[in-house]
């Protein structure tokens, strides 16, 4: 997909057109679920990814989602992040409306994601809290889990 606004900003699934140093930036140094995360392993997220390229008019990349797909029945949108200098311009939005709308033609059965700051943004673009939430539960890497389910952050 290549969609290109009327204010000139484009989303773009072209993964030859990312910038994943950038990206890698962003996640590594100012997302608070990814603080730290490895050059490689962004890389390998994006390889086993549907990515979304968000770019200003001037084409420099301004924004990234992600989405871990089996095209039907499940997603998981994920990495959403808009450069701090674009912010306020409802791009997170259109990035997220971008990939809803993506995906719709695989009529997935569930759509997930995990926010902690950013509810408002996609309760705008159609997602609701999980039904039920007691029903979802997680794998942890570490082999201590926390028992506090409020400690565990975003996957």
């Amino acid at each position: 997909m290549n969609a290109t606004h009327d204010d000139g900003y484009t989303i773009d699934t072209d993964p030859d057109r990312l910038d994943l140093a950038l990206v890698h930036h962003w996640l590594s140094t100012d997302a608070y679920w990814a603080l730290g995360r490895s050059r490689e392993t962004v890389d390998a997220a994006a390889r086993g990814s549907v990515n979304f390229g968000l770019y200003a008019p001037t084409g420099a990349q301004a924004g990234y989602a992600r989405v871990v797909t089996d095209h039907a029945t499940f997603a998981w949108l994920c990495d959403v992040y808009v450069d701090p200098a674009h912010r306020g311009a409802g791009l997170g939005v259109r990035l997220a409306t971008a990939v809803r709308d993506h995906l719709a033609p695989y009529r997935l059965q569930r759509v997930l994601l995990a926010t902690g700051d950013a509810h408002g943004l996609y309760a705008r673009v159609g997602f609701a809290p999980y039904p039920r939430p007691q029903n979802l539960m997680s794998l942890s890497p570490d082999p201590n889990p926390s028992p506090d389910p409020a400690g565990a952050g975003p996957a």
